[in-house]
């Protein structure tokens, strides 16, 4: 598969692995509603975010929304990532510039997005979907990176959504009037995407039977293209009319035609009674003509079209904003509720946990709140707390605007604002001082099996989880870290492993014990089935 590169591709190639794990800290004071509704704003660059959030949400989130920078020269961002590499190091804290006046802006744009979009795939669920908004200036660039992390496979499609409904009066001979949308599944065919509601279908069912069910009857010959008995022989055939006589399929001028049903779904059909022969007149005749019974569906549905002019614009999302947050500056970029909509009606249903780690002003949030999505929001700058908090504030309160009328929204739930605090180990792999039980064991457990922990560890037990067969435990004492002490609790000795408890009884699989030390022999360990694992040191991916 072609692939794409660019000055400082194999400094971030693998640059996802070196961020170091972060504490997340809650702050009561900017949070609103519901502390337990599962809803997350974090503010801080969102590299170390996803990396923060990792352990507690990989293979969870359903649906990822990104409207990243485009990389226009006018949007202002700045290359910040941590990278050791000495072309990367001199981009540092500058400004990306336009295309004349930076020669290496796409190079710094695809340094930027792809220890990003490497991050985000391991948050998707198999049957999870990423959706990204770019524009002309990205978009092939974009593609053949997905393409790399995701692979050409899973990539869905491409929708265009018409983002101007008002005629451009610079004079220009040409001006884009949209932009893209790249939509990709974390495993081909596993997404499960919704179609949208159609009640316009049944109009086209007039009859009702006794039991007052809708349908329509339809013609069998098949009309209009490849109807010609030399299109599908297969599917000429004799059918026998009430009165006995043979009927074939033949247009009007006297040319062989043929059914639309094969044989066997004639048969089938007959069989349900859904084979309505009527008599109709051929000249001066009476002739039988074969339908088939078609009922309407319960839930009329029809499948999306991936042009969208049918959602609201720029300028009319922009205007929401105003009216949201009257005293604030608003994004330029900002995108529609409705399109929001549109994307989540798609990828998602209620309960499903979206993700947007370019939050921006906070409309994805808004949205999934509005549609009992669960939602998780990142955003680096001032916006997290100017825009997205009084935003998602007002969403709570009730704030209907911005969706269309199929979503009801009345107000409730309510969302934690967190920022991220220090790693949880030092320069040198220790464990830092102020990390929590809760915080290591969810930390060890995601790399130890790769899947979030299951439920919170409050240390009241040393078992944190089990997963595929293995219970995992953790012996850790805060006022002990990185000093082996049995008393403090935190080395595995023989009173400790006859006391460690079965996840249930008659339990006989794997036991892995994370400890500061251990003073218990190998081999009678490995009797017993249970591995010991040193803290920090053998905590796979630190």
């Amino acid at each position: 598969m072609p692939t794409l590169d660019w000055i400082g591709k194999r400094a971030v190639i693998n640059h996802h692995r070196d961020v170091p794990y972060r504490l997340i800290h809650c702050d009561k004071s900017k949070s609103a509603g519901d502390p337990d509704a599962g809803n997350l704003l974090v503010q801080g660059d969102n590299l170390e975010a996803l990396k923060a959030l990792l352990p507690y949400y990989a293979g969870k989130v359903k649906c990822i929304y990104i409207d990243p920078p485009y990389n226009t020269g006018n949007e202002g961002w700045i290359y910040n990532d941590n990278v050791n590499s000495p072309e990367i190091r001199a981009w540092l804290g500058k400004v990306v510039g336009k295309e004349a006046e930076d020669l290496s802006r796409h190079d710094k744009w695809l340094c930027m997005m792809y220890p990003r979009l490497r991050l985000l795939k391991e948050f998707l669920s198999d049957d999870g979907s990423l959706w990204v908004s770019i524009d002309d200036n990205e978009v092939f660039s974009l593609k053949t990176i997905c393409d790399e992390i995701f692979g050409r496979r899973n990539f869905k499609t491409t929708f265009i959504w018409k983002k101007v409904d008002s005629p451009n009066d610079n004079k220009v001979p040409i001006t884009p009037d949209h932009e893209f949308i790249l939509c990709y599944e974390k495993e081909k065919g596993e997404a499960d995407f919704s179609q949208h509601d159609a009640e316009s279908i049944l109009d086209g069912y007039t009859n009702r039977d006794e039991d007052g069910r809708l349908y329509r009857d339809r013609l069998l010959k098949k009309n209009g293209k490849n109807s010609l008995r030399t299109d599908r022989q297969s599917m000429f055939f004799p059918l026998s009319a009430p009165d006995g006589s043979t009927v074939y399929p033949v247009h009007d001028d006297g040319r062989e035609a043929c059914w639309a049903l094969g044989e066997k779904g004639v048969r089938g059909a007959e069989k349900k009674g859904l084979l309505i022969w009527k008599q109709r007149t051929k000249g001066d005749q009476l002739v039988w003509v074969p339908y088939t019974r078609e009922f309407a569906p319960d839930t009329p549905k029809r499948p999306h079209f991936t042009i969208l002019s049918d959602v609201k614009t720029s300028r009319q999302a922009k205007a929401h904003q105003t009216e949201l947050l009257p005293t604030v500056q608003p994004f330029d970029t900002v995108k529609p509720e409705e399109l929001l909509q549109r994307i989540l009606s798609i990828a998602t249903s209620p309960g499903d946990i979206v993700m947007d780690s370019f939050a921006g002003s906070g409309t994805t949030g808004a949205v999934a709140h509005k549609m009992g999505r669960t939602h998780i929001s990142v955003e680096m700058g001032e916006h997290a707390v100017t825009h997205c908090v009084p935003r998602l504030k007002q969403v709570i309160d009730g704030e209907q605007g911005g969706v269309s009328e199929s979503v009801v929204w009345e107000g409730g739930g309510g969302f934690r604002y967190c920022t991220l605090g220090e790693p949880l180990f030092d320069a040198y792999g220790n464990v830092s001082p102020s990390v929590t039980y809760p915080d290591l064991a969810a930390h060890v457990f995601f790399c130890e099996t790769g899947s979030p922990i299951p439920r919170r560890a409050d240390g009241s037990t040393p078992l944190i989880g089990t997963f595929q067969g293995r219970a995992i435990y953790l012996l850790h004492a805060a006022d002990s870290v990185g000093v082996p002490n049995a008393a403090a609790g935190n080395v595995l000795t023989a009173a400790v492993l006859e006391t460690l408890p079965l996840p249930e009884e008659g339990f006989t699989g794997a036991r892995i014990v994370y400890a500061e030390g251990c003073s218990l022999p190998d081999d009678r360990l490995n009797a017993l089935g249970v591995t010991f694992k040193q803290v920090p040191y053998q905590i796979e991916g630190l």
